[in-house]
């Protein structure tokens, strides 16, 4: 077989796969995936069911591809904040904007994030809270890196990172909720509780 049937064996099998998540992804806008039924997606992808299965094994797998599909790419988003020159209260501030970004160029697949984070699918659950976690680990590292950190633990950082990444969910269902007209608000609230953390986090060490 030449290189050039395998390229396009290969793309067309890409192909595929993308119409189902996409395929998903609308009917999810209507329902929880608990409730999605395979030839309800393959029907709407214009594939048939023998078709699915070369890519998922279930409709849960093919929940946990649209996690990585939605947060995935957020990570080196986020990350490339994080290292930014700069004092932290501004590179949070940027993180906002990167959030608002993304849910508005994607309120589908955010709104799926929102709904499955404590849905009836295990695997997706789980998912979700491992790519949370990955964050929260994310600026904790980040954070720990600034000179203000000195005399933090890890464990109050990760504290820490997990509080920004929790902000960041509260802003996302927020964002969503509001629409693109309400979204000016919501990004200056966001960036006003943010100040607010950020001033406990300068006196954290105070008590001791």
């Amino acid at each position: 077989m030449s290189h050039t049937s395998v390229g396009i064996r290969q793309t067309q099998k890409l192909r595929t796969r993308q119409a189902l998540l996409d395929a998903a992804l609308v009917l999810l806008e209507h329902q929880s995936l608990s409730s999605l039924g395979l030839r309800e997606v393959t029907r709407a992808a214009g594939v048939t069911p023998t078709a699915f299965y070369r890519h998922f094994e279930d409709t849960a797998a093919l929940g946990v591809a649209l996690v990585e599909e939605t947060l995935g790419s957020l990570h080196g988003l986020i990350a490339a904040v994080l290292v930014e020159t700069g004092d932290s209260e501004k590179r949070l501030d940027r993180s906002v904007e990167v959030i608002a970004r993304h849910v508005g160029a994607q309120p589908a697949h955010f709104r799926f994030i929102a709904r499955e984070q404590h849905g009836g699918v295990g695997p997706v659950r789980e998912a979700i809270a491992a790519q949370l976690r990955r964050f929260a680990e994310e600026v904790a590292c980040a954070l720990g890196q600034e000179p203000g950190a000195a005399g933090w633990s890890e464990e109050d950082l990760l504290m820490l990172g997990g509080l920004y990444v929790d902000h960041m969910v509260i802003t996302t269902s927020t964002l969503l909720e509001a629409g693109p007209e309400g979204e000016e608000e919501v990004v200056r609230v966001a960036r006003r509780r943010l100040r607010l953390v950020s001033i406990g986090r300068e006196h954290w060490l105070d008590e001791t």
